[in-house]
């Protein structure tokens, strides 16, 4: 085993825990990483096919915690913005987008971690399942990164730790199988995607299992603190990765 191959691997287990964990984040954290090493047109795809992975065994085990009225809306705007984003992908500037990113990430999770004042929904809310399943939709098109949009409808619903990361899965699914045949079309999809997706999942499956048990310890108030740290770390990571 190289040392590429032996670093992919890590990179997969570590941001698989966090996904099983609190639901979203393996690529907010795989792709900025394993782009240290490989293409970004092999590290994007990579983690949308280990997306699809975990996604459908995390369904299968909590499918009754799952919020599937919300799901669906999520994934109905996503679709509408998987296009552009596979557009920015292809001919896009990827340091301007990671900046905005990063930027709108550690403001939005600073406000979340500080603010007295929050404006939860009691029901799903349309305009924000619009604002939030387009911008996941282009986010997760161009580099992978879905998770922050949904975090945000998942706050402002104030679903559970479990709840929160059966729901995000079912969004995942279908959402990343959408981006991946648009990953196929754009050509992106090769042998060595393929072996490296391939390699991965014996390291994935126990980071899933694991991940399960983290997320059912985990008290709601503490796991969104998590959450929002979580996402100050990884906006840092984007920003840093994009000016250095």
């Amino acid at each position: 085993m190289d040392l590429i191959t032996l670093y992919i691997l890590i990179i997969v287990f570590i941001a698989t825990l966090v996904r099983s964990t609190f639901g979203f984040g393996e690529s907010l954290i795989a792709v900025p990483l394993l782009t240290l090493l490989i293409p970004i047109e092999i590290a994007v795809p990579l983690s949308v096919l280990i997306s699809i992975f975990i996604a459908a065994i995390v369904v299968v085990q909590d499918r009754k915690q799952i919020h599937f009225k919300s799901a669906k809306w999520l994934i109905l705007f996503a679709v509408l913005g998987i296009p552009i984003g596979l557009f920015l992908l292809v001919y896009g500037n990827e340091n301007t987008v990671k900046i905005i990113l990063g930027i709108l990430i550690i403001l939005y999770s600073l406000y979340s971690l500080l603010s007295k004042n929050k404006f939860p929904l009691e029901t799903d809310h349309k305009t924000w399942l619009f604002v939030c399943g387009f911008l996941s939709g282009i986010l997760g098109g161009a580099y992978g990164l879905n998770g922050p949009p949904l975090v945000i409808y998942g706050n402002l619903r104030n679903w559970t730790a479990k709840n929160f990361r059966a729901t995000l899965q079912a969004y995942f699914l279908p959402a990343s199988m959408i981006g991946m045949l648009g990953y196929w079309y754009q050509g992106l999809w090769n042998s060595t995607l393929t072996y490296y997706f391939l390699i991965s999942i014996p390291v994935s499956l126990p980071a899933i299992f694991l991940g399960r048990y983290l997320n059912h310890q985990l008290k709601d108030g503490t796991f969104l603190k998590y959450v929002y740290i979580g996402l100050i770390c990884i906006g840092v990571l984007l920003l840093s990765q994009s000016l250095l």
